[in-house]
């Protein structure tokens, strides 16, 4: 069985797991841009201590060749504390800023992982 089998993907504006990809329109061949990825943007994510994204990683797959791993971003505070689940005094929302450069066209492609729901999966097309 691939892994590919486990990934689920849907619209981001009606499920709350799904990875959004925000890059700047007029990206431009060989300058850095901010790329920023979110879940629960439409539909809020609850990250508790019971429920919680655990990771984000962004990929690059250019229109020929490999991918490429350009980061991933952990999630590690969720209200833990000695005193009970979500009684901490620190948690973390699921957004994360990479700053990347490309030089050919291809897809932007985030993944996230939900300690309960799995793993989720979103593209973008990056033209010049």
């Amino acid at each position: 069985m691939a892994i590919s089998e486990f990934v689920k993907s849907a619209d981001f504006k009606n499920e709350k797991h799904v990875p959004v990809i925000e890059c700047p329109s007029g990206l431009k061949k060989g300058e850095f841009c901010d790329v920023v990825v979110t879940v629960g943007k439409d539909i809020p994510h609850p990250n508790t201590t019971e429920h919680f994204i655990n990771w984000i990683a962004l990929y690059f797959k250019p229109a020929e060749g490999n991918v490429y791993n350009l980061g991933r971003a952990e999630f590690l505070a969720h209200g833990e504390s000695a005193k009970g689940a979500n009684q901490g005094p620190a948690y973390t929302n699921p957004v994360a800023c990479f700053k990347v450069k490309l030089d050919e066209p291809g897809k932007l492609v985030a993944v996230s992982y939900c300690n309960i729901h799995g793993l989720w999966e979103s593209e973008v097309e990056v033209k010049f």
